[in-house]
């Protein structure tokens, strides 16, 4: 069974390989298509996706929803089939597709440990090789279930100034070691990862388990926070570095946390489409609340 499965996960390989060749339009409208088949084939996503925007979003009615819906699913496929280019296009092509702006708010950290706040929009994996053009960066990884599949992730991001890949099971003690030898830090804060080193606070106005890395990491690397917020375009994509968050970390972990779910929201609201929906958000639940997704 193992066999069949590497086989088909080479398979997988190949076909993405493929398409790397193809110019971006073509990419974006197999992308289109791939999005319409996963809308129509993947209805627990679908149900996810679904109830992540009616809890977000109460004030549209069901019809703007599954619009909304229905263009996440386009924007979530066209990147996927667009990792192709990251995985295998030459440096000069994706310079040429990856616009990258306020590079110096990294440059002008004067030494200072920075990390850099990526939400999970779905150009984020555009942004961080983006980021590695310019500066070698260490990111968490989560391996992947297939041998296949996990080393071509693996590679895929390692093409680019020598990232260091950290498993979530390592912790954080080699990321602040890092950040404090001069690797900018490239996290994703807003993920469930359930009850452990999470706290409540309100995402879209919903109690939400969320991560105290942000504030926590800053806290104890003395770190500036840099907000990335990567824009998936009809040309390929628009990589935005922020100006370091001020007065941050601030009073409170709390008080921290909750500004950065704050941040996410108003970046959302500018391109709800690309937010990542398909991730059960509030999978983890305040004592004696009711649950959102059906099992």
């Amino acid at each position: 069974m193992k066999l069949l499965q590497n086989l088909f996960a080479w398979l997988g390989v190949v076909a993405l390989w493929l398409l790397h060749w193809l110019p971006l339009p073509l990419l974006r409208l197999a992308g289109r298509a791939l999005g319409a088949m996963l809308f129509h084939c993947g209805r627990s996503r679908r149900q996810v996706a679904r109830t992540n925007l009616r809890l977000c979003f109460p004030e549209k009615n069901e019809a703007e929803r599954e619009r909304l819906l229905r263009r996440h699913f386009i924007c979530f496929a066209q990147s996927l089939l667009d990792r192709s280019l990251l995985w295998w296009a030459s440096r000069p092509r994706l310079e040429r597709l990856i616009h990258l702006s306020g590079m110096e708010h990294l440059k002008r950290a004067d030494g200072c440990p920075t990390l850099i706040l990526a939400p999970h929009f779905v150009g984020l994996d555009a942004g961080g090789i983006a980021v590695a053009f310019g500066s070698s960066v260490v990111s968490v990884y989560s391996s992947q279930k297939n041998p296949v599949f996990d080393a071509m992730f693996l590679t895929g991001r390692k093409r680019f100034n020598a990232p260091v890949l950290l498993s979530r099971q390592e912790g954080m003690r080699r990321a602040l070691k890092a950040m404090r030898q001069g690797l900018p830090f490239y996290y994703l804060p807003d993920m469930d990862f359930g009850r452990r080193e999470s706290i409540f606070v309100p995402f879209f106005g919903v109690p939400a388990a969320t991560i105290t890395g942000v504030s926590r990491l800053a806290r104890a690397a003395g770190a500036k926070v840099v907000p990335c917020v990567a824009r998936l375009t009809a040309k390929g994509y628009a990589i935005d570095l922020l100006p370091p968050l001020e007065d941050f970390p601030g009073e409170s972990v709390e008080a921290d946390t909750l500004r950065i779910n704050r941040f996410i929201e108003t970046q959302v609201a500018s391109m709800p489409e690309q937010y990542y929906w398909l991730h059960r958000r509030f999978k983890t639940r305040p004592p004696g609340a009711a649950e959102f997704y059906s099992p």
